[in-house]
Formats: structure tokens, sequence, C-alpha cells
């Protein structure tokens, strides 16, 4: 297949997840909801069900879900409970809920009395002290309960041996999107930011066998090609997600591509490998444990800035000349963060913005101004 046939098909994916949800439900196969972030998704592939990401949505109106949540939770949390509610996701058979922020920790509960009556809710607690021994050990008797719960809904037995198989193929799928990112940078000319995103996006509603499949092909097209001698300005993009085509579309308008990112719906969610050795269980645990450099996480050395010197030099490494952070409404994390972050990318001579979005944005007038002018001064 041709780069724009590749490219074309995860873009489909990615503009219609509920099509998707359909597409394996009439093939048989049971669906896991999975919200952000750092939820063991090799333990519902292992379960022979299909994990299917929920992070919001760029085209729905909160409505419903304003019952059941205060008006300063995230609109990513919302708009999940919103599409539990008003039957987008009517097709799942359970969901998993993540407590790793001050919102997602009473939105699993509002989810959990909302859909009480129409599907199962998987809690799931991380530790922040996830390093030491006990912190594993935490990490692995969370991880415990979520596959006997993912064993009733299945009604199968989730081995040690399909875990084991689960983390080669999640592994391997990882290191498909790392290899895609750079080839993204190399070939940014082709790889526009709004394709970038469709393709990593896609990942959140494909099984990885299949979804990896499709990369590498378009990883070896994309490898085929001379690399592109780009005029216009790259930047680094952070925060938890920026997927909106429209806001995108703004990158394009003025020239700009998309170096790498720090972004939470996309390389934070593959940059660290689980072991392929020992117990399973304890891989996922260590995979976890050796995540790093993100918002949401403790680390035991922040008084050195440790995440804000790793963004400075993500920018560049990459090739940069600057950073654009999307930092979502009412994320306490990713507001008492930001001194910290400009304080690194000061000290490194970076330039950047800051926009502050939501899914529930359609205006995208201010964003272009500053994108725009932000445009102009990297690119002197």
């Amino acid at each position: 297949m041709s780069i724009e046939a590749l490219v074309k098909e995860f873009a489909e994916v990615a503009a219609n997840p509920k099509a998707q949800l359909k597409k394996y439900k009439d093939q048989g196969k049971k669906c896991i909801g999975v919200m952000p972030y750092f939820a063991p998704e090799e333990l519902v592939a292992a379960a022979g069900m299909v994990p299917f990401g929920m992070w919001g949505s760029n085209d729905k109106t909160i409505s419903q879900a304003k019952e059941y949540c205060a008006t300063f939770y995230c609109t990513i949390a919302q708009l999940d409970l919103e599409m539990l509610l008003d039957g987008t996701l009517d097709l799942l058979d359970g969901v998993i809920t993540p407590t790793i922020c001050d919102t997602l920790r009473p939105m699993s509960q509002n989810i959990r009395v909302a859909m009480s009556e129409k599907l199962p809710c998987i809690f799931l607690a991380h530790p922040q002290n996830r390093k030491p021994a006990f912190g594993l050990k935490f990490t692995v008797d969370q991880y415990t309960h979520i596959r006997k719960e993912l064993e009733k809904i299945s009604g199968a037995p989730v081995t040690d041996e399909a875990i084991s198989e689960a983390i080669k193929v999640y592994n391997k799928s990882r290191a498909a999107r790392r290899e895609f990112v750079k080839l993204a940078n190399a070939h940014c000319d082709v790889i526009t930011p709004i394709k970038r995103s469709a393709v990593l996006k896609a990942a959140w509603f494909m099984p990885k066998t299949e979804y990896t499949e499709l990369l590498t092909a378009l990883n070896a097209e994309l490898s085929a090609l001379p690399v592109c001698d780009w005029k216009g300005a790259k930047v680094v993009t952070s925060g938890i997600i920026c997927d909106n085509p429209k806001l995108l579309q703004i990158f394009e308008d003025y020239n700009i591509a998309i170096a790498a990112d720090d972004v939470a719906h996309e390389s934070r969610a593959f940059r660290v490998d689980a072991p392929e050795s020992g117990d399973p269980m304890m891989a996922l645990a260590q995979q976890f444990a050796e995540q790093d450099f993100d918002v949401l996480l403790y680390d035991e050395q922040s008084s050195s800035n440790r995440r804000g010197e790793f963004v400075a030099n993500l920018v560049k490494e990459s090739g940069a000349k600057g950073l654009v952070l999307f930092m979502q409404q009412f994320c306490d994390p990713e507001e008492m963060e930001y001194p910290s972050l400009k304080k690194a990318l000061d000290d490194a001579g970076i330039p950047h913005i800051r926009l502050g979005v939501d899914q529930q944005m359609r205006d995208f007038g201010q964003a272009r101004t500053a994108i725009q002018a932000f445009a102009d001064v990297i690119s002197l």
C-alpha cells in the first residue's frame, strides 16, 4: 500500500471510533473501555478482548454528564462519561477507570454509579511510590484485581502465558510507534501534524497486532524516502492531548511541523517497554515503575527539575526550535508544574507558548493568532 492509502486507513479509524467498536462487536469480540492513563492494556488483550481507548471527544457537547460532574472537571473525563451516558459507547463490555489524578479519582465513582446497571467498572489505583518493593507489590495487587475482573467478563482464565505474549505484542507496537515518531520528523513534508496525530490516535482503537502490521508497512514506506529539507518551523508539543484536527490545521497553515512530542495521548503512552522475561504481572508493574518525566507521577528528585530538563532536551535533540504546551483547562497538576517547566525552557534558551485548551473548544481564533506569532518568532 502507498503512504497515502496507509495514512488514510489510520485516519478513518481515528475519526470513527464508534464504527471501530461496532466492527469488533460484529466480529464477536468483547471490548473494554480504558480511560487515561497507564492502564495495563496487555491484560485486556491477554483476556482475548479488545482494549478501547477513552480520551474524550472533539465532537460532543457535555450535557448529561453535568448531573454527575463538578464544572471544574477536565473535559476529557466529562466527555468520557457523556459518551457512556448518551449511548455512544453502549457496545463496551466494561470500563477500566484509573485514578491517577484528583479528577479521575471521583470520576471513577461517578462512572460506577451512572453505569451500575449497564456495564462493570473496574477501579484501578496506582501507587505514587511506584519504584520501591512495596510500590511494586501494590501495583501487582491492583493488576491482579483487574485480571480477575476481566476473567469474569471474558468468561475464561487469563493465563500467565497469554500475558507474556501480550507483553511481546505491545512492546513490538511501542517500538513501531517510536520509530514512526522519528520518521515523521524526518519526513514532515509527508507526515503533516494532522496525519501524525491520526496515525498515533488510531492505536487506541485497534488491536495492537492489527495496528502494528499497518504501522510497520507505513514505516517501511517512509524509510525509503529521502530525508526532507524542511524550510518551515519545527516544534515539540506537550500536554495531555492535542488531537483536534482544527487546531492542528493551524500548524499546517503556518508551515509548522511537529518534530517530537511529550504528550500523554501520544509518546508518553509508548515510551517504556515491559520486561519480556520473569513473572509477567511483575513485568507490568516494573513497566509502570519505570515511567518517568510525567506531570502526574511522583518524582523523588523533583527538586532538581528533571522533568523540565527532559522536555528541554527533547526539543534540542529533535531539532525543534520551540515548544507548544497544550494545557487542559482545570488541570491542577499541569498548572502547578508550569513554573518549573518554564524555568527549564528559559534556562535552555527555548522559546515556548502555552495554549489553554479543552475538548469543547470550537473557536480557535486566539490560538491561531498565538501560533502565527510564535511561528514568526522561531523562524527568525
